[in-house]
């Protein structure tokens, strides 16, 4: 299908961005972990929903829509799932295949998880060696680091370990099977990552204990279902930002986004790059901070982006990566290797296609280098 897209001399309105699906993902995952019946409101649609399905299939969980992007999920608790009939389907879901990972090691048989041929190269290693050293039993190709992977869960312990990389889906994986263990997990992250699994858990009752860049998780804690209402995602709103501040005559207000710290550093990174970027009405949902978020019209100037900024902007480094290409000067982003195994190589393709737009890009093995007023 060929798209068109014009110039517009104005950019100017109010715009609610489609539901976060990383909150989405939890809200439906971590709930069938508690007994009793939760509806989630304003739930993420597509590609989101279809792992769902076969999570849902096969733990006879039951699911329904109750109105507009509504979901209702009733579960009997993590004791009360049973052996899968058949190979739990992750399709392109790096977040359910490593979170249901967590969960499936909590259970005391055995299961098969897949994905499809995108999901079966990304790395899983990084997930099953802790799980293993858990008590786990984890079986998969190239020794357990690549899937579809066989998990014999059960009799966890907990343990103290050291996060080699700063991954918000490794640590929900490990924080979901240390509820679940004979004694206490202390985990160590090497940087700040998003921390909307530890806030949603904590609010249904688990005792989650934060100090700085280490989680003490202790088992035990009865969880409890929780309503939850997803906001809108900042991934998402973040190609409005970037429209708004490079046009030359624009003003947009996006409204109920997720402003999260630990997942909201592209507003952070966009104002050092000078984007006029304000925050009203803010307010907390579902223990999750909320604002609505006005941008306009701004002289961009080239940063370095790099360090602890990458995995709380991971998901944002190409459209930053765009609007670096509107700005005043060079600017340069390092310490991302890890875009290089997602669904895709981000930086690679990232570059690949503004290059073709005409801008100058320079790929770097952990990043690139954006040569700014090119295109």
């Amino acid at each position: 299908m060929k798209r068109s897209a014009s110039p517009t001399a104005k950019l100017e309105g109010a715009i609610s961005p489609p539901a976060d699906k990383s909150v989405s993902h939890r809200a439906a995952i971590l709930n069938s972990l508690a007994s009793g019946e939760a509806v989630i409101d304003n739930f993420s649609v597509g590609r989101t929903a279809a792992p769902l399905a076969s999570l849902r299939n096969a733990f006879l969980l039951k699911t329904a829509p109750t109105g507009t992007l509504q979901l209702r999920i009733t579960s009997p608790g993590l004791e009360g799932l049973t052996e899968p009939g058949d190979v739990l389907n992750a399709e392109n879901s790096g977040t359910t295949m490593r979170f249901i990972m967590g969960l499936l090691a909590s259970t005391p048989f055995v299961s098969v998880v897949n994905g499809d041929r995108s999901l079966r190269s990304r790395p899983m290693a990084r997930i099953v060696q802790p799980l293993r050293q858990m008590g786990a039993e984890v079986m998969g190709r190239g020794g357990g680091s690549l899937a579809p992977l066989t998990i014999r869960g059960g009799d966890l312990r907990g343990m103290e370990y050291d996060m080699p990389v700063a991954s918000a889906q490794v640590k929900s994986s490990l924080i979901i099977a240390s509820l679940f263990a004979g004694s206490e997990t202390v985990l160590h992250q090497p940087a700040l990552s998003r921390d909307h699994t530890e806030r949603m858990l904590q609010a249904m009752g688990a005792t989650i204990i934060e100090d700085g860049l280490t989680l003490v998780v202790k088992p035990g804690s009865e969880l409890k279902p929780l309503d939850v209402k997803v906001s809108g995602d900042i991934s998402s709103a973040a190609f409005w930002l970037v429209a708004a501040a490079a046009h030359p005559n624009a003003r947009v207000r996006l409204t109920n986004v997720g402003v999260n710290p630990s997942r909201a550093e592209v507003l952070e990174i966009l104002k050092a790059m000078g984007a006029n970027i304000t925050l009203e009405n803010p307010r907390i949902e579902g223990g999750e901070p909320v604002a609505d978020i006005y941008v306009e019209s701004s002289e961009l100037r080239g940063v370095e982006i790099a360090g602890d900024q990458i995995p709380i902007a991971q998901d944002e480094i190409p459209v930053l990566a765009l609007a670096a290409c509107f700005a005043q000067g060079t600017t340069t982003i390092r310490d991302a290797q890890e875009l290089r195994v997602k669904e895709s190589d981000r930086i690679s393709a990232t570059a690949r296609e503004l290059n073709k737009l005409g801008a100058k890009i320079t790929e770097l093995p952990d990043g690139m280098i954006i040569e700014g007023r090119v295109l």
